[in-house]
């Protein structure tokens, strides 16, 4: 997945930053709950190239959850 060819990574990072607003937490206080850096958490926000387990650590902090599906295809 490379944000930089139209994947997901920058939805990705839209959607965590909208839930960690929402409950009103810096990328410092995020980072901290999920054990990551704020770097990190910048990097995730911005829609960087990351791995899937630092997905799932912050998704889990935020109580959301993510799944790879397959497109429908008509």
């Amino acid at each position: 997945m490379d944000s930089t060819h139209g994947g997901p990574l920058p939805e990705f990072g839209k959607v965590i930053r909208d839930a960690r607003d929402a409950r009103g937490w810096s990328q410092d206080e995020l980072g901290r709950r999920a054990s990551l850096s704020r770097p990190t958490i910048a990097r995730v926000e911005r829609g960087d190239d990351i791995s899937t387990a630092t997905l799932a650590k912050i998704a889990a902090v935020l109580g959301l959850k993510f799944e790879l599906r397959a497109d429908d295809q008509d």
